[in-house]
């Protein structure tokens, strides 16, 4: 298949990291929020994105120009009937994802692909809603997608071989990322280990055996991890960190992936990490940490 245009469906943190990155690769996004606010907050936190990089001398304002003017703002499920292959970015809710593949299988054409970000969420539940549930995939990028080279392309029990084969193209050859193949499971490969690195961490912060700056220190030099647990925490967002952990606590039962107190009782206060400012440490409205 020849992939021009592409949906992201959310205009957050994850589909606007998805969405700049598409239109680096010189693709159309058609990126869709349903409130003109978000939509416009979405797009300007890539052009704030861009910007860090021209700082960076790794872009030019020519090449920021062109890569904003591949993404296009739109606020009607109908927008994304032209393109080829469609990716879910929204917040992990079940329901609301559901709703979301309801409403896209019905105005999309059953040539088009579509395809779910989520990182726990059960993939032929989503299909299930839909009347081409051979068509829904689970498309799992990391973030920064800019600077991960990886995605995890997730079957649901009814995904076609013809629907994974496409999207394994569209990933390798097209974006030009590693494609790791998983069978369905909740938290996959990278979201169920990664999420009990953090949550080990955090009982060990509970215990008093280490403050959270020296255990981060302890990973990110002893390691070579980019940055440690709770900065990792932090840059996920520690509300999307408490999502998937409960959502493997419920699937899996097992006490591993409890999310610990510390968590909950900052995700409660509203300290979110990046997001917020304020999560295990501080940051700028850039990200950067003060």
């Amino acid at each position: 298949m020849n992939y021009r245009k592409i949906g992201v469906i959310g205009a957050g943190t994850m589909g606007q990291s998805i969405a700049e990155m598409l239109s680096y690769k010189g693709l159309d996004v058609y990126l869709l929020e349903l409130s003109e606010e978000r939509l416009k907050s979405g797009l300007d936190n890539i052009g704030v994105s861009l910007d860090k990089q021209i700082e960076k001398w790794a872009l030019t304002q020519a090449e920021k120009k062109l890569i904003l003017g591949r993404i296009h703002g739109v606020s009607a499920i109908e927008d994304l009937s032209q393109c080829e292959l469609i990716i879910e970015t929204i917040t992990e809710d079940l329901d609301a994802k559901k709703e979301v593949f309801r409403a896209v299988d019905k105005a999309c054409p059953p040539s088009v692909i579509l395809a779910s970000n989520t990182s726990t969420l059960s993939l032929t539940e989503l299909a299930s809603v839909t009347a081409h549930p051979e068509r829904v995939i689970g498309m799992h990028f990391v973030y920064p997608v800019f600077k991960v080279d990886l995605v995890e392309i997730v079957r649901g029990l009814r995904t076609s071989d013809e629907t994974f084969k496409g999207t394994k193209d569209f990933v390798e050859q097209v974006i030009e990322k590693k494609g790791v193949m998983v069978f369905e499971s909740p938290g996959f490969v990278t979201t169920r280990l990664i999420c009990l690195f953090i949550n080990e961490a955090l009982h060990i912060l509970e215990e008093g055996t280490a403050s959270a700056e020296d255990i981060d220190s302890a990973m990110r030099i002893g390691y070579s991890f980019q940055h440690g647990p709770f900065e990792m925490a932090d840059r996920f967002g520690l509300d999307s960190v408490h999502a998937a952990l409960s959502s493997m606590f419920r699937e899996y039962g097992e006490l591993k992936y409890r999310p610990s107190f510390i968590l909950k009782k900052m995700v409660r206060a509203g300290q979110l990490g990046v997001k917020s400012g304020t999560g295990f440490f501080s940051y700028d409205k850039d990200g950067d940490r003060v």
